[in-house]
């Protein structure tokens, strides 16, 4: 979840940080996330041609299936809009960057221009099978995933994660650590992940690693991008963000395509649920079609899980998220009477592929003397709701509107960047208004003082806004009756309403138009 710097030609003028502008908050949130790309919502699907896609079993398609020809009509290209990146672009369409760099012939893929023509793959001529992998909820960190306890789980096993450890912001965390940490982040249940690690490295079987597995365990090796991916962490990090990109892209957005290595470019079949997805779109990056299928074949990833943690379809939880889920009544997050700045528009709760759940708020402090663009600010932050403080610590706060005190369950708040000190602690019930903490770069990866509040149900994470979303549609962020709006195609880009006003997000203090109060 980190800003992108959209070169365009028409606005080359606009960057990530503005240099006169005192408050800087469009900045990512988690420190491993720094290297992906903005998940793209809201953007029309591939059209296909009149002909449907043919249904594959998990076998190779026909030749026509790997084409990565165009056919020269208007469902064949993209008419570059002002904010769009080719990241962005690609994604929409289901293909990657690399492959519109050679259609189009661009030396630079950072370089675009306002009505630019974009060149778009053929749509594929075949699609997945309908069979689903996994449910919802063995995806998501969903109701009933609080129950398994890794530090049980990892005692009775043989394998190298037992011994494992990685260094996370200055601290060395252990294994188990990692994993119930990224779990609890990335809201994904921590049995996928320890089945990922098992398939991919071994890491539950086998007591000893090489050092390539030790350092990549996920990857097997550095990334293709050239991203420095090392340690633990980092591969599950990555993992989570990619998982969570094809759950929410495919549920949320308009992910309706897999494309692979080879070139060979699939339909998803709408007989999926998003769970599968997640998995299927985790597994096409950086592979062959061959490999894919290797994957999720009978002895790929799903019989390690089914090896370590019985069937995933046992008693699935049905939908995670009502067809008619209603939000409660919320305020904004901070002290009634007071003026602060909406800084950032919809973007990821947790790294850019966890849905566009989040917004930024920064408070109406002078920046201190020194020019610190990050410091603790005299301005608190406030309940949105009474609820009991399920998790506090490393920046973050979560608020369980439910009052049970476990995260998975029903509607949760997440507050990040509060200040180490004077923030709630876990367990203590709120009401209302009451101070939850103070705003700061604690948390995640922050350049600049400020608020990072988004929303979960049942674990998963919910849109801002989705009233372009193409089936399923929770309800929109209200806060104190201001209606959160997002930008089609532009993370972080959004706007407010309430009884006619609107505020726009908008970096730093030096414009009124994201002036917010309540």
């Amino acid at each position: 979840m980190y800003p992108f710097c959209f070169v365009l030609l028409l606005m080359v003028l606009i960057g990530c940080v503005r240099e006169q502008a005192p408050v800087v908050v469009i900045t990512p949130t988690s420190g491993a996330m720094n290297d992906v790309l903005a998940v793209t919502v809201d953007v029309p699907s591939v059209l296909f041609t009149a002909t449907p896609p043919t249904t594959i079993q998990i076998a190779p398609p026909d030749a026509t299936a790997t084409s990565w020809g165009f056919q020269d009509n208007a469902r064949s290209q993209h008419i570059v809009q002002p904010g769009e990146s080719l990241s962005a672009i690609a994604s929409a369409y289901g293909t990657t960057v690399d492959t519109l760099a050679q259609l189009n012939n661009l030396a630079d893929p950072d370089l675009l221009s306002v009505g630019q023509v974009i060149r778009l793959p053929a749509p594929p001529v075949a699609q997945t099978d309908g069979n689903q992998l996994i449910p919802d909820s063995r995806l998501v960190r969903a109701p009933g995933s609080s129950v398994f306890r890794v530090s049980e789980f990892v005692s009775q096993l043989p394998g190298y994660i037992r011994s494992a450890t990685d260094e996370v912001d200055d601290e060395i965390l252990t294994g188990v650590e990692i994993v119930e940490r990224i779990s609890l982040e990335f809201s994904v249940d921590a049995r996928l992940l320890l089945s990922l690690l098992e398939f991919r490295a071994r890491w539950l079987s086998a007591p000893t690693m090489s050092e390539d597995r030790q350092i990549y365990p996920i990857q097997g090796g550095p990334s293709p991008d050239n991203i420095d991916r090392r340690g633990l962490y980092r591969q599950l990090a990555w993992t989570a963000n990619q998982l969570n990109r094809g759950y929410y892209n495919w549920k949320y957005g308009n992910l309706s395509i897999l494309e692979f290595m080879d070139g060979t470019r699939l339909a998803i079949s709408p007989d999926l649920n998003a769970g599968t997805v997640g998995i299927q779109y985790f597994f096409s990056l950086n592979s062959t079609f061959t490999e894919w299928t290797t994957a999720l074949g009978d002895s790929g990833l799903l019989a390690i899980y089914r090896q370590y943690f019985s069937d995933p379809w046992a008693n699935p939880i049905g939908l995670l998220v009502p067809d008619e889920l209603s939000q409660p009544e919320l305020s904004l997050p901070f002290v009634s009477g007071e003026t602060w700045f909406f800084t950032g528009g919809p973007h990821g709760g947790w790294g850019s592929g966890s849905a566009w759940s989040a917004v930024d708020f920064a408070p109406p402090d002078e920046r201190p003397d020194n020019g610190a663009a990050c410091y603790v600010s005299e301005h608190w932050v406030i309940a949105v709701a009474n609820g009991v403080i399920a998790r506090s610590g490393d920046g973050t706060v979560i608020l369980d509107l439910d009052g049970d005190g476990d995260e998975s369950t029903g509607w949760t708040i997440l507050y990040l960047h509060l200040a180490d000190v004077d923030r709630v602690q876990a367990g203590m019930q709120v009401q209302a208004g009451d101070l939850i903490g103070r705003p700061s770069c604690d948390g995640g990866v922050s350049n600049a003082t400020h608020l990072h509040i988004g929303r979960r149900y049942n674990g998963e994470w919910l849109p801002a806004d989705c009233s372009n979303c193409r089936n399923n549609r929770p309800p929109p962020f209200v806060m104190s009756n201001w209606v959160i709006f997002a930008l089609p195609n532009q993370e972080y880009q959004g706007y407010m309403v309430r009884d006619g006003e609107q505020r726009t997000a908008e970096q730093g203090r030096l414009t009124v138009v994201n002036r917010v109060s309540w």
